[in-house]
């Protein structure tokens, strides 16, 4: 696809982006913290096992509305949303019909691993992919993009890891708390402390000054 294809996309509403990309976890949570109210009044709900499995269930319905809707808006998904939701699509799937809810909660493992390989063995064969993923938002040089896909590929591996620490020696509620309250603000702060490297290779202006 062509940066003037790219640019030409339909812009979306950053606080509805937010909500489509936050809304699965948010309904996965209380989905899991509710689960047993949930079962009393959806006796159907019941039949899928217990809270963990009601929320994997609901988590995979937001997921698949999410990303209906981001088509519906702007004729397109983005590849990371995509991936991750046919992860979750396939390892919910695994998670209901075997009863074990060991593989949702690989799903962030698997996730992670994957994206972060990909942008570090891209970077390894002189390919930026996370110029793909935000070429939308920012406007950058080469060498801004190749510091971001580095970083960001390492944050990858990085929560892959919390991942397999958080589930394998805590309770599932803990996981699924950490899950929705942990990993968002840990983001959320790794991706302000990127924003040096953007300011100093944007191409929308002419600051130079910055040194990452």
């Amino acid at each position: 696809m062509s940066d003037t294809q790219i640019s030409e996309k339909p812009p979306i509403n950053p606080v509805l982006k937010m909500s489509l990309e936050l809304g699965p976890l948010v309904v996965f949570f209380f989905a899991n913290s509710r689960g047993e109210w949930l079962a009393e009044r959806f006796p159907a709900l019941a039949e899928l096992g217990g809270p963990i499995f009601i929320a994997t269930a609901l988590f995979m319905a937001a997921t698949s509305i999410s990303l209906a809707v981001s088509w519906v808006l702007t004729r397109t998904i983005p590849i990371m949303p995509l991936i991750t939701g046919v992860i979750v699509l396939i390892f919910g799937a695994l998670t209901l019909w075997l009863q074990d809810e060991t593989f949702i909660k690989m799903k962030p493992t698997i996730v992670n691993t994957l994206f972060g390989s990909t942008l570090l063995i891209g970077h390894l064969f002189g390919k930026s992919f996370l110029r793909y993923a935000f070429d939308a938002a920012f406007n950058l040089d080469d060498e801004g993009w190749k510091k971001l896909t580095i970083r960001w590929g390492i944050f990858f591996f990085f929560l892959a890891a919390i991942n397999e620490i958080v589930w394998r020696n805590f309770s599932t509620d803990f996981w699924v708390a950490f899950k929705v309250w942990g990993v968002m603000p840990i983001s959320m702060i790794f991706m302000v402390f990127q924003m040096r490297v953007v300011m100093q290779h944007s191409l929308d202006n002419d600051t130079d000054d910055v040194k990452a």
